[in-house]
C-alpha cells in the first residue's frame, strides 16, 4: 500500500478525531480511506447521470467568499432556476441553488463550487 503525506489545519484533525471514536474507525488511515472512497462513490454515480435534470446544489461557505460565489453563480445563470443566500452563523453563509438543465453543466458548476478552497461543503442532490 502507498504511503502518501497531507497536511491539515487543527479543526480538521480535531473534527477527524471525534468522527473516528464516534464511528469506530480503528484510526486516521482508515477514516481517510473511507472518506476517500466516499468520494469515490459519489463521483461515479454523479457522471453517470445524463440528460436534462432537476436538481439542488448546497454549499456552505466563509462570508468572505461571497465575491466569489458570486462570480461562479453569474456562470452558471441559466442553470439556476431559484438561488437562495442565508447567513447561518456569524461568519458562514448557506447558498441553495435549484438547479435544471444539462447534466454535464450542472456536474461542471458542481465540480467549480467543489474545488474552491473557501468552500466549507459542498453537496448535489439529483432529483
Amino acid at each position: 500500500m502507498a504511503i502518501i503525506s497531507i497536511s491539515l489545519n487543527e479543526d480538521i484533525i480535531t473534527e477527524m478525531d471525534k468522527i473516528q471514536k464516534s464511528l469506530g474507525f480503528s484510526g486516521r488511515s482508515e477514516l481517510i480511506r473511507a472518506s476517500i472512497r466516499s468520494l469515490l462513490s459519489e463521483e461515479r454515480k454523479r457522471n453517470s447521470i445524463t440528460g436534462f435534470i432537476h436538481a439542488l446544489l448546497l454549499a456552505i461557505h466563509d462570508e468572505k467568499s461571497d465575491d466569489q460565489v458570486t462570480e461562479m453563480r453569474h456562470t452558471y445563470d441559466k442553470l439556476i432556476n431559484t438561488h437562495l443566500h442565508s447567513k447561518i452563523d456569524k461568519d458562514k453563509c448557506l447558498e441553495i441553488f435549484l438547479l435544471k438543465g444539462n447534466a454535464g453543466e450542472v456536474n461542471e458548476m458542481t465540480r467549480q463550487f467543489q474545488g474552491n478552497r473557501n468552500m466549507d461543503n459542498v453537496e448535489l442532490v439529483v432529483t
